[in-house]
C-alpha cells in the first residue's frame, strides 16, 4: 500500500510530457508542461523532490519514435533523465528523508524512485548540485580507460564544445597529453576552447574540409581520438591517424542533432588504414562501468576546488524552461552541460 508522504508535500507537481513526435525541427510545441498528482511510494520506492535535471542530445533521438537501443519517449507522458533531488518520503527504511540522491526521473519535480535506482550523492563531495550532473564522467572513462592517454599523446576531441568535450580537453591535458584538438561548430565557441578549456587549437565545422583543417591543427598526426560526432569527422581522424592510434567513440551528434534526430550514423572508413596503422576502435558507454561516478566525482571535485578544473554548464531556472533547453542544445546554443534548477 503507498505510504502518506509528509504535509508539507502539495498535492500536485508539474511534469513535461512528449506532445508528439517531432519531425525534423524541434520547438517547444513538442512538449506540455502538465500538471499531475504528487506520486505515493510504496515499501521499496522513494519520493523524490527534483532540485535540478539535464538535457543531452540523446533525448532528441528518444523522441523520434525510432527502434533504438533504449527505451523511446511517448507521446502523452512525462520525458526521463539524470537528475538531483531530495528524498522526501523513504517507507521502505533504506534512505533518509533530506538525503541528495542522483535519479533517473528529471523532467518532473517530484518521482517516485525504486530504490536500486538511485545513488547517493555526499553533500560535500561537489561544490555544487549542478556538478553531479556533468558528463566528465564519461570524458574521463573514455580517455583514462578505454583510449589510455599517455604522455605525449596528441588528442582529437570531436563535438568539443559539448557535454563530454567542454571537459576532454581539460581531462587529455590533465592526462599528460602534449598537444589537445576540437571541433566544434562557430569560431565564437572555438575561442572558448582555445582560451579556457584546454585545448590548443581548434577545427570549426563549414571552415574548410574537416581533414584539411585536422591535418594542419596535428601535422604530426593523432594517438587518440574521443568521438562524439562521427561521420566525415571520425573518417577524417583516420585519415590522420598515427600507427597504434586509439579511438574511442561515445556519441553520435552527426545523427542525433541532425534532421529527425536519429541514432544510425553510418560512415563510410577504410579498412585498410584500420589494419596497416593498427587503430583500435571501441564504443564506451558509462552504463557498462558502474564504478566510474564515484572515481569521477572525486578527481572532479579536487579539480574544482583547487582550480584544475572548471565546469562549462548553462543553468536555466523553472521545469518550464526545460522544453526550451533542450531545443536550444539542439540548435548549438551553449557550451558545455545544459542543465535546468527546479
Amino acid at each position: 500500500m503507498p505510504v502518506p508522504v509528509p504535509s508539507d508535500v502539495p498535492a500536485t507537481h508539474r511534469e513535461v510530457r512528449l506532445a508528439g513526435h517531432p519531425g525534423n525541427e524541434l520547438t517547444e510545441r513538442h512538449f506540455t508542461l502538465a500538471e499531475a498528482p504528487v506520486p505515493q511510494p510504496v515499501p521499496g520506492q522513494v519520493l523524490v523532490r527534483t532540485r535540478v535535471m539535464a538535457v543531452t542530445a540523446a533525448m532528441r533521438t528518444q523522441m523520434t519514435g525510432a527502434r533504438l537501443p533504449m527505451p523511446s519517449f511517448v507521446p502523452g507522458e512525462a520525458l526521463w533523465g539524470s537528475a538531483v533531488g531530495e528524498v522526501v518520503a523513504a517507507p521502505g527504511g533504506g534512505f533518509t528523508p533530506g538525503e541528495l540522491v542522483h535519479h533517473p526521473y528529471g523532467w518532473r519535480e517530484f518521482a517516485v524512485v525504486e530504490e536500486g535506482r538511485l545513488r547517493r550523492l555526499a553533500p560535500d563531495a561537489l561544490p555544487s548540485l549542478a556538478a553531479h550532473l556533468s558528463q566528465g564522467a564519461t570524458a574521463w572513462g573514455a580517455l583514462r580507460r578505454g583510449a589510455g592517454v599517455r604522455p605525449g599523446d596528441t588528442v582529437f576531441v570531436s563535438g568539443a564544445a559539448g557535454g563530454v568535450g567542454s571537459l576532454a580537453g581539460q581531462l587529455a591535458r590533465r592526462l599528460g597529453a602534449r598537444r589537445v584538438v576540437g571541433s566544434t561548430g562557430s569560431e565564437r565557441k572555438a575561442s572558448v576552447l582555445r582560451a579556457e578549456l584546454g585545448y590548443d587549437d581548434t577545427i570549426v565545422r563549414g571552415a574548410g574540409p574537416i581533414e584539411e583543417q585536422l591535418r594542419r591543427a596535428a601535422p604530426d598526426g593523432i594517438d587518440v581520438m574521443l568521438d562524439t560526432v562521427g561521420g566525415e569527422q571520425l573518417a577524417a581522424a583516420l585519415a590522420v591517424a598515427r600507427p597504434d592510434a586509439r579511438f574511442v567513440l561515445v556519441g553520435a551528434l552527426s545523427s542525433q542533432l541532425g534532421e529527425g534526430g536519429g541514432v544510425a550514423a553510418p560512415v563510410e572508413l577504410d579498412a585498410g588504414l584500420i589494419i596497416t596503422r593498427r587503430v583500435a576502435l571501441r564504443g564506451f558507454g558509462l552504463y557498462a562501468h558502474p564504478d566510474l561516478p564515484e572515481e569521477w566525482t572525486r578527481e572532479f571535485g579536487q579539480g574544482l576546488r583547487d582550480g584544475s578544473l572548471v565546469f562549462p554548464h548553462t543553468l536555466l531556472k523553472g521545469i518550464e524552461q526545460a522544453p526550451r533547453a533542450l531545443c536550444e542544445l539542439v540548435q548549438g546554443r551553449h557550451i558545455g552541460a545544459v542543465l535546468v534548477e527546479l
